[in-house]
């Protein structure tokens, strides 16, 4: 292989390495709401779609997701609303217990994959105009991410 060929290899290499962030994906782009999302966890992105910008008053919307997992035996989410830097809501949540599997993917296998296509409930009347960021961690057993993104949501609309 020709020395410069060689070069451009590691260059290439390089410049892919140096990229830690994932992209930033848009979920929804309308005049009253915008939804995008970016992973946080460094080592996977994952698919999350929905079919149409959801009408939060409606409650109720179809989504898609999918990603690849680490192993589960116990599951844990930690979500934060954040607004304007502060964190105005904490919630944790054990997912996956040995003894009491709430979720279809408790107990999968590093390798193994979720896919969910279905409907999603928000539970939530209305969503105050303004901009929003949503983080939720997903972690196992061991500490490890299984899953990280950050939402942003930005309202127009005031119901």
């Amino acid at each position: 292989m020709k020395a410069s060929n060689i070069l451009v290899l590691i260059l290439l290499l390089l410049c892919i390495n140096a990229s830690t962030e994932w992209p930033t994906h848009t979920v929804c782009k309308e005049s009253n709401l915008e939804i995008y999302y970016k992973s946080c966890d460094p080592h996977q992105d994952f698919a999350f779609s929905i079919d149409q910008c959801p009408d939060i008053p409606s409650h109720t919307f179809n989504i898609r997701a999918a990603i690849i997992l680490s192993n589960i035996k116990r599951l844990y989410a930690k979500i934060k609303l954040i607004i304007n830097g502060k964190t105005v809501l904490s919630y944790s949540e054990s997912l996956c217990e040995p003894d009491d599997p709430k979720l279809i993917f408790c107990g999968k296998k590093k390798g193994e994959h979720i896919y969910y296509e279905g409907p999603v409930t928000l539970g939530i009347k209305e969503i105050p105009q303004g901009e929003y960021t949503i983080s939720a961690v997903l972690t196992n057993e061991d500490g490890l991410t299984v899953a990280c993104a950050d939402f942003n949501v930005k309202n127009y609309l005031d119901y």
